[in-house]
């Protein structure tokens, strides 16, 4: 079979590839991206489908408008505009089948073969791939503790010909958990318009805070048309409803939608009138905070393990939020190396590879603290302790 160019070096996601081996087994998972399925409000979503089944069926099981669900277009507006301050003067809200989708159908309407995208290095691989699958050519950007480097940005963008989009995912990073500073949106942001590029804002993660200062999106800096917001239910009330959200300047989510008709006509109509619904019916912050209390308490519970069994040459990030911790081993390790070791003591992480945007091998892998138990956490952490011990003292460490 002759594969297009376009998708012949693309590599499947190594997240994806992991969860196949651990999902069903008695390996502890510290590999994925998702949020606890015990805090699915999957009881309310129960009474909401019957009804919808019973009273509704002919709209929710019919075609929609490439949109989305006006009803839940109107809330979401109404919610990012009160409670974010995100203005909708100059802008659309569509909904879309996910984050993911609004990455795609960004990058379809603005990238051409050979434009620049800056990325966050290292950054999620599913936005990675997808610039990929448009033959982008990925610049990567540094991070440190308070985000991108913006002075690194500079250079980039006054080097670099043909930027198109500054691809950020500014609070609780993936991989890194770390948050982009005020100052640091600011200037990003002024960079944007001077330099004409399109900033992508990609924030599922922007309502689980669990300690210190909200920051604003870039969103609400933006007067001048130059900042795409994307959000997602996923994290807040389900992933598998596909259900997420773009915000943005008129004329491009014009051709969003467009391009949306080519991909999938429409997210599902079904979890469309069902997640609103939900926010008419049920306190979705107060959802939110259940969330919060949940995954600050399992982060605190890693981060006391990490002190306790880690290695003290072992460094990591401590997020405020998110699900996401990045740990960095001494400088000449691998952390596709480390996972040899931990596939023995039946741990998966991800090794930092998969998030560089030059694809290779690096000193770090990621963990998530969303998904395993209180107890798997202290006892996946001692067992990672041990492997990376054997791995360390296996390098003469």
């Amino acid at each position: 079979m002759k594969i297009s160019d376009r998708m012949s070096n693309l590599k499947p996601s190594a997240i994806r590839e992991i969860l196949k081996t651990s999902i069903g087994t008695d390996i502890i998972a510290f590999s994925a991206g998702n949020p606890s399925a015990d805090l699915f409000p999957s009881k309310e979503l129960a009474k909401i489908a019957e009804e919808l089944f019973e009273k509704d069926a002919a709209m929710a099981l019919q075609y929609s408008v490439t949109e989305g669900y006006d009803p839940l277009r109107n809330q979401m507006k109404e919610r990012m505009e009160k409670k974010y301050n995100i203005s909708m003067e100059g802008n659309e809200l569509i909904i879309v089948s996910g984050g993911q989708q609004g990455i795609d159908l960004a990058a379809k309407c603005v990238v051409n073969d050979g434009d620049v995208v800056v990325c966050e290095d290292p950054s999620f691989i599913g936005a990675l791939n997808t610039f990929r699958s448009y033959n982008a050519r990925l610049v990567g950007v540094p991070m440190d503790d308070e985000g991108m480097d913006i002075d690194k940005l500079e250079e980039v963008l006054k080097t670099e010909k043909n930027v198109k989009v500054i691809y950020t995912i500014p609070t609780f990073q993936n991989p890194m958990g770390v948050t982009l500073s005020m100052e640091r949106r600011r200037r990003m942001y002024e960079l944007a318009v001077k330099y004409d590029v399109l900033i992508l804002e990609d924030s599922p993660y922007f309502e689980l805070t669990y300690s210190g200062e909200v920051v604003p999106p870039i969103k609400t800096l933006d007067k001048t048309g130059h900042v795409l917001f994307a959000g997602s239910f996923s994290k807040i009330i389900s992933p598998g409803i596909r259900v997420g959200f773009v915000i943005g300047p008129q004329e491009l989510v014009s051709k969003m939608v467009v391009a949306k008709q080519g991909e999938d006509v429409h997210t599902n109509l079904f979890f469309m009138m069902a997640v609103s619904r939900y926010l008419e019916r049920y306190d979705l912050d107060k959802h939110i905070e259940e969330c919060r209390d949940v995954y600050r308490a399992k982060k605190d519970k890693m981060i006391e393990c990490m002190e306790k069994y880690f290695d003290k040459r072992v460094s990591f990030t401590r997020p405020n939020g998110g699900l996401f911790i990045w740990c960095t081993l001494p400088e000449g390790c691998s952390g596709v190396e480390l996972c040899e070791y931990t596939k023995d003591k039946k741990v998966s992480i991800v090794p930092g590879m998969a998030f560089t945007v030059a694809e290779k091998d690096c000193n770090a892998f990621r963990l998530n603290f969303s998904v395993p138990s209180m107890e798997q956490i202290e006892k996946g952490i001692a067992l990672l302790g041990e492997a990376i011990d054997e791995y360390l003292k296996a390098k003469n460490l």
